[in-house]
């Protein structure tokens, strides 16, 4: 059951100092590495109707590579919090917030420094409205005890899928009634189907028509790595010209470098480390490959989508919402090697099948997962609870609701 509600925000500014003005947005984060979640919020900062919204960015610690670049383009603030124990963050932070006239806080990230003294100041600042949202699901990334705390200081708390908000609401104590979603977005026209960059295919040392496999993915434990280096082992025993590349870096490489090497595919796989053409690697790869343990909403499955490239990715956390099983490419389980070296095979050796998926999967991302919608749901989001905790309105329907804003006017039933 739904019910639809008016947001009329088009157009909405808010009274400062007499002047029409737009509401100040600050997006508080621990750094900006180059990763998922880090490239989500430096689109949708580039993205905000400057009309409406004068963003900024405050990183705890420093700015990171993503950082900088906004630096450049946005108000951006680091080196507020010198050590875990650094109790005086609270008010350098609090202090900024007042200064800046900041009138939303959004903390970017599931728990950690960023979540809890983000809030913390914003409450203490008197910012109108405080945001969190959560971009991961499950270890290592959870909401501690001290964040939960700050739950009654929150007005929203931001998911990236339905079964995601059911996961915050009923596995990390985020208020059901306080759950928003807003979908994870990709730039549906920078990840969009595309020759292959010859040149770059020479530069790594493939063939026209080469079967290649593409996971993209941080090296880190929950991504599961080894069960994508399994699976090419055994793709490779049956198909000796498939090659297969990993994009990403992390902890784990060297772990992973040396478990290539023991499943004799030193020549077959290629670690690449962080890259910034991932859209020309999607061009060249017949199938995309996500193994992770545990998911939200994944954006390297969206991106490949986008593309055209076939996915075949574990079925875990929300990905059963971005890939239809069957229809934009396949699902398998968890830690199934042998499910998943079949799945890669079968899109391989069978091109028509391969091109009828990639074409149904990026339909459904241009339909629900596009950047302007999820820039959208975070603008339309931000001005209904300002306008209503300035109105002196609750910012929830009732104690028991959870209130989705998909796009501009879906609210959905209680969970």
């Amino acid at each position: 059951m739904t019910e639809t509600v008016e947001l009329d925000c088009g157009m909405f500014k808010h009274q400062a100092s007499g002047n029409d003005e737009p509401l100040r947005v600050m997006f508080v984060n621990t750094h900006l590495s180059v990763g998922g979640a880090e490239t989500l919020l430096a689109n949708l900062i580039r993205g905000m109707d400057r009309d409406r919204f004068a963003p900024e960015l405050c990183c705890l610690k420093h700015l990171g590579p993503l950082g900088e670049e906004l630096a450049a383009e946005v108000p951006a603030f680091s080196g507020l919090l010198r050590n875990k124990r650094d109790l005086f963050v609270i008010q350098r932070l609090g202090r900024l917030m007042r200064q800046r006239h900041i009138d939303a806080v959004v903390t970017v990230g599931t728990g950690g420094d960023k979540m809890f003294w983000g809030r913390l100041a914003a409450w203490r600042a008197g910012v109108p409205v405080v945001l969190s949202a959560l971009h991961s699901t499950g270890l290592p990334d959870h909401v501690e005890r001290p964040n939960r705390l700050l739950a009654r200081w929150t007005d929203g708390f931001i998911a990236v899928a339905e079964t995601h908000a059911q996961y915050l609401a009923q596995a990390e104590g985020c208020p059901r009634n306080k759950v928003f979603v807003v979908p994870n977005g990709v730039d549906v026209e920078a990840f969009a189907p595309r020759p292959p960059d010859e040149h770059l295919r020479r530069v790594l040392g493939l063939r026209e028509d080469q079967p290649l496999a593409i996971i993209v993915a941080a090296l880190r434990p929950e991504k599961n790595h080894a069960l994508f280096l399994h699976a090419a082992a055994r793709v490779s025993a049956s198909q000796a010209e498939a090659r297969f590349l990993i994009v990403g870096d992390g902890p784990c490489r060297g772990t992973l470098e040396n478990l290539a090497s023991s499943l004799h595919l030193k020549s077959e796989v290629q670690f690449l480390g962080v890259r910034s053409d991932i859209a020309k690697l999607l061009a060249l790869s017949s199938v995309a490959v996500l193994t992770s343990k545990m998911e939200a909403n994944p954006v390297a499955l969206l991106e490949a989508m986008a593309t055209t490239t076939p996915v075949v990715a574990t079925r875990v956390g929300s990905v059963p919402e971005t890939v239809l099983d069957g229809q934009c490419g396949f699902l398998v389980p968890p830690d199934d090697v042998e499910t998943l070296a079949k799945r890669i095979e079968v899109l391989f050796a069978d091109r028509s099948l391969a091109e009828g998926l990639g074409q149904q999967a990026r339909a459904h991302v241009v339909a629900n997962w596009s950047l302007d919608r999820m820039i959208h749901g975070y603008e339309d989001l931000i001005t209904t609870l300002y306008r209503r905790k300035r109105g002196g309105v609750r910012p929830s329907g009732s104690p028991a609701g959870k209130e989705s804003i998909v796009g501009s006017v879906e609210v959905a039933a209680p969970l």
